[in-house]
């Protein structure tokens, strides 16, 4: 099949979250009471990917959907329910790229570390997620615990 990162699940385990063939994961939900699907975007990281899901369905489905997000803790503090279709995708949209800018600053950090004398090679994601892979979390619903990314500051 594709060479997919070892760092990355082909499958992530994330709501309103898919991967497409070549690698993008990608994010959409269906707007409450009609068939219509709203295009929240094409993401490098599962992560920002749920990260739009998650904004998009509070925005229109507000606080009864909370038990339901991949990360309830990083919903901007700008998300408002009640709004608008539109406006829903533009507030997911933004908070996945912000999500998603910060993943890859990092994994240029991590590029840049490796190129440098002396670098020392990381174990791999379990190193970047802290405990989150002895909890057996990573790419369930609610693992978000240990995932260090504040959208508010990219909003």
């Amino acid at each position: 099949m594709s060479s997919s990162s070892s760092e990355e699940p082909r499958n992530a385990k994330y709501a309103g979250v898919r991967r497409r063939k070549w690698g993008k994961w990608v994010s959409e939900i269906r707007v409450p009471g009609t068939q219509e699907r709203l295009w929240l975007g094409s993401y490098t990281s599962p992560e920002g990917a749920a990260v739009a899901h998650d904004v998009a369905s509070y925005c229109l489905r507000g606080p009864s959907c909370l038990d339901k997000l991949n990360f309830p803790s990083l919903l901007p503090p700008s998300a408002r329910p009640g709004v608008s279709p539109r406006s829903a995708q533009r507030a997911a949209s933004d908070a996945g790229m912000a999500v998603d800018a910060r993943y890859i600053a990092r994994r240029s950090d991590e590029e840049a570390d490796r190129t440098s004398p002396g670098h020392r090679p990381e174990v791999g994601w379990e190193c970047a997620q802290g405990n989150e892979a002895s909890s057996g979390t990573r790419g369930g619903r609610g693992g978000g615990d240990g995932l260090s990314i504040s959208v508010d500051d990219y909003l």
